[in-house]
């Protein structure tokens, strides 16, 4: 059901902008991952056409929930941030304070970049960091740079603009999203609590709290505001909540699926036993299966991949946890390969240890 719900199975999105409104924000401080979590859901998309996509601003990129990077579509980047700032600034308080920042600092930085930016100017962090030196704000002590910046994307003055090169920039809000919706409180929560369990359930309360970096009580206030467009029902104790999918993954789609690091599908649970056997964490980091790329078949993961691209292919290592069956190996194959075609490079494939 979760597999359908995020539309990694069943029925692609024709657009990425398509994939990121449904699941309201994909993780993405790993960008290329990102990119291809987003693409894994449509049909047939490429890194050079999810970069035009990006550069274009159909999605934006910046920091809100946890928080951490995030895509987000234009039309609900200023009530996501106006519903999950908040808290993200309490999180924050006490690096801002180590950092020496405070309301003042924060409003000529703000002012400052306004400034740089205005008339579709975009800066990448090494121009911007200087014009702050410039306008005496320091951007020299240990991630002080980095909190300017988020407190700049929380208040909605930046977000993401056209990489220049492989170098990320920024780009005025106001310019980039225009047409950016807002919400009133009560409503965002509503909204907010829909898109997460119609996109990722079946899903606990204590799952969306951690997905979505919410206090218990707004959470439960949201989800209390939704449910009459949820279904629910009691597995072991737990309450899951979700909305029945009508796609149909059956002998559509391979069985197997090659996900990225902090991939939702991973990131978006706070308990991931339904898709990880325990036995297996060791395989995994210390984090488990948000950092590492994932091998998932019949919805669980059966082992971890990595990538190594070259100048005419990409070479990827299959790490399975257990021997696959021969139907196994020929769908985690065509997962492969589909990666490949996002590349557009052919796939050298290798297992571990071979």
């Amino acid at each position: 059901m979760r597999l359908l719900s995020q539309h990694i199975a069943g029925i692609p999105f024709e657009q990425p902008g398509e994939v990121v409104k449904w699941l309201g924000a994909v993780q993405a401080q790993d960008y290329l991952a990102a990119k291809w979590a987003v693409a894994a859901r449509t049909k047939d998309f490429t890194d050079a056409a999810m970069e035009r996509v990006f550069a274009q601003g159909s999605v934006l990129r910046v920091h809100l929930l946890r928080p951490t990077w995030h895509f987000v579509a234009p039309e609900d980047i200023r009530w996501m941030l106006a519903l999950t700032a908040p808290r993200v600034h309490a999180v924050n308080a006490y690096w801002y304070r180590k950092a020496g920042l405070d309301s003042a600092i924060f409003s000529q930085s703000n002012a400052a970049l306004v400034k740089a930016l205005r008339g579709g100017n975009q800066l990448t962090r090494l121009e911007i960091a200087t014009l702050l030196q410039q306008a005496g704000i320091a951007t020299d002590i240990p991630q002080r740079f980095a909190y300017l910046m988020m407190r700049a994307e929380l208040d909605g003055i930046v977000c993401s603009g056209a990489r220049r090169g492989k170098q990320p920039t920024y780009a005025l809000l106001d310019e980039r999203a225009p047409q950016s919706r807002t919400l009133e409180r009560d409503e965002a929560l509503a909204e907010l609590s829909k898109r997460y369990f119609t996109s990722r359930g079946p899903a606990t309360l204590d799952d969306y709290i951690w997905w979505s970096g919410l206090s218990a009580p707004d959470a439960n206030a949201g989800l209390e505001m939704a449910r009459s467009q949820l279904e629910h029902e009691a597995i072991d104790g737990q309450t899951y909540w979700f909305v029945t999918s009508t796609s149909d993954a059956k002998d559509r789609l391979p069985v197997a699926y090659l996900l990225p690091n902090f991939d939702e599908y991973m990131v978006g649970y706070t308990d991931r036993s339904a898709i990880f056997d325990a036995s297996h964490i060791q395989k995994l980091g210390a984090r488990g299966s948000i950092l590492v790329n994932t091998i998932v078949v019949e919805g669980r993961i059966a082992g971890v991949w990595r990538r190594t691209l070259r100048k005419k292919a990409v070479e990827i290592e299959l790490s399975p946890f257990n021997p696959l069956t021969e139907a196994e190996n020929r769908a985690v194959e065509i997962a492969a390969n589909r990666y490949g075609e996002f590349l557009d490079l052919p796939v050298a494939l290798a297992y571990a240890g071979a």
